[in-house]
């Protein structure tokens, strides 16, 4: 069976490409990437505002994952697998910068990245880029991600009431930079 099995709506059975690419099937693989890459690049671009290191980071979190692949359990999905790797290695490369080191430029965030938004979306997407990096950082992996702030004080090494702070402080920004 060479077909990538399909569910009954269509889409491409993630389980099977899973299974495909743990035995080394590198097709399957790179249909995962395709299926992931966006959504991947763009957490990585929020969390370190630079266009070049968020695909570098987001390429070497695929490598990562392809060969931690054997660790896979299949709790969860294996996009939220991929996207904790991702996270796990943004941060590791934010906690080896110096504080506030990425300032971006407002012209570096490329509207025609974000096919189909509305230009509310493209303005809370450069409101959030404008965040200082810590703040930034928790207002994604809360907000965005879905992470606890519990969670958040493990990955970054912070209290969790300094997650909470965080948040407080880059809605408050945000509020600003959009009204």
């Amino acid at each position: 069976m060479s077909e990538v099995s399909e569910t009954q709506v269509g889409e491409v059975d993630e389980n099977a490409l899973v299974e495909r690419a743990r035995q080394n099937d590198y097709r399957a693989y790179e249909q995962l990437y395709r299926l992931h890459v966006g959504r991947v690049f763009a957490l990585c671009f929020r969390l370190c505002n630079d266009r070049d290191m968020a695909e570098d980071l987001a390429q070497e979190s695929f490598v990562l994952a392809w060969r931690k692949l054997s660790n896979f359990r299949g709790d969860a999905a294996f996009g939220s697998w991929l996207y904790r790797i991702a996270t796990n290695t943004a941060i590791s490369y934010l906690r080896k910068q110096k504080p506030f080191r990425h300032a971006l430029d407002i012209d570096d965030v490329d509207e025609s990245e974000y096919r189909e938004t509305t230009d509310e979306q493209v303005g809370l997407e450069r409101a959030i880029a404008l965040l200082p990096d810590g703040a930034r950082t928790v207002f994604v992996l809360y907000s965005l991600e879905g992470y606890t702030h519990d969670e958040i004080a493990k990955m970054l090494d912070i209290a969790q009431g300094s997650s909470k702070a965080q948040l407080h402080r880059a809605r408050k920004l945000l509020m600003g930079h959009l009204s």
